[in-house]
């Protein structure tokens, strides 16, 4: 519809994945790297992760658009599956014939048949799983039991698993701790920065046929203040912009338009926004005169503090205990240590964040006690 008028040859933000529309920011082309040294050194697991919408199938797109005509791929994306349909369900995408209601173990069968063959034609086999952090740990389980399908010196089959970060805070479950050690490279996919923001926008506009000037700056940082560096979600706001300049009859896209654009969108779950309290029960004079202003304010940074602390926390936990398997025993030592001093520096501030949940919870009773009174 707006094609002709911002003199576009093809839509420049369509929301599906397209690999010759690809930007390859600095986290994106690190992220190539990586997998393309996965695949290149055949070392069998690789893992990456990032939020929705961060660009990770438009890269896998990529990938395969580059690989070798000696390599057999196959592509998973319906990861709700139990552990007896997966090993039919990779058959099936390596077009490997077989009969329905067979056993796993004869499934086996055939796909370690199907790897030795291509292993002697020189040929190698990939699998990708994306989404994959809607597997069970029974079905994650099922893929590293694919890791011993091996000769004595090459691996027949590398993995890619793709998934959200939900997938990295998966696999630290004491259950999957052997599935974590086969992963031999891993990489986050995060957010853009506003510059790499920019130079997104402008990279698909010239790539459409239009002038890559044609978001102004103002518009831009709006536009990443919404989206938070996603790129899924600037190519939505992007898109619907280009369709209200066009129905405004603007040759350029400036920052009314994209306020506008976030009016209309904000309601339908295009975007998140703090939802623990309502904004006019904030901003209530009862609300401001009635609470201690600085107490609510130390109460939730603390929570903020608190959760960061956990999460690294936990982080560090995991680091420790891992290496601690293969240290000596006095190093082994010197890391219980740490990870005792760390328990109880994570234990203190429990306990601090509890008296001050407490404070709190005696302000707000002390609050609604004098309002019954006063009524």
């Amino acid at each position: 519809m707006y094609k002709a008028h911002f003199g576009f040859n093809e839509k420049p933000f369509n929301l599906v994945p397209n690999p010759s529309f690809l930007f390859l920011s600095d986290k994106h082309a690190n992220a190539l790297t990586f997998l393309e040294y996965g695949l290149t050194e055949k070392v069998g697991f690789v893992m990456l992760t990032g939020e929705i919408g961060s660009g990770k199938t438009t890269l896998v797109r990529h990938l395969l658009n580059q690989i070798e005509s000696d390599m057999d791929v196959a592509v998973i994306f319906n990861t709700n599956v139990l552990s007896d349909e997966l090993i039919n369900l990779i058959l099936t995408e390596f077009e490997i014939e077989y009969e329905d209601g067979i056993s796993k173990a004869k499934a086996l069968e055939f796909l370690y048949e199907f790897l030795i063959q291509q292993y002697s034609r020189n040929r190698n086999v990939l699998l990708i799983i994306d989404e994959a952090q809607n597997l069970s740990a029974e079905v994650l389980e099922e893929i590293r039991m694919l890791s011993n399908l091996q000769t004595d010196d090459d691996m027949l089959l590398q993995i890619i698993i793709v998934g959200q970060p939900e997938l990295r805070d998966k696999i630290k479950d004491p259950r999957l701790e052997q599935f974590a050690q086969r992963i031999a490279v891993s990489f986050h996919l995060s957010a853009m920065t506003l510059d790499e923001t920019r130079d997104y926008i402008a990279h698909r506009v010239e790539k459409a046929g239009g002038d890559p000037a044609l978001f102004t700056m103002e518009a831009v940082e709006k536009i990443y203040e919404a989206s938070a560096g996603i790129p899924r979600t600037i190519n939505l706001l992007c898109d619907v912009a280009l369709v209200y300049g066009y129905a405004d009859e603007k040759q350029n896209i400036g920052l009314d338009i994209i306020e506008q654009v976030i009016a209309d969108k904000g309601g339908m779950g295009v975007f998140t926004r703090n939802r623990e309290m309502p904004d006019e029960a904030v901003n209530s004079p009862d609300f401001a005169s009635s609470y201690d202003a600085s107490l609510l304010e130390r109460i939730d940074r603390i929570e903020k503090n608190f959760a960061q602390l956990k999460s690294y926390y936990h982080s560090y936990i995991g680091e420790l205990e891992s290496r601690a398997r293969f240290c000596r025993d006095e190093m082994v030592n010197t890391l219980k240590k740490d990870l005792a001093l760390e328990r109880k520096k994570n234990q203190m501030l429990s306990i601090e964040y509890g008296k001050i949940k407490e404070r709190y919870g005696l302000l707000e009773r002390m609050h609604q006690k004098q309002s019954s009174e006063e009524k």
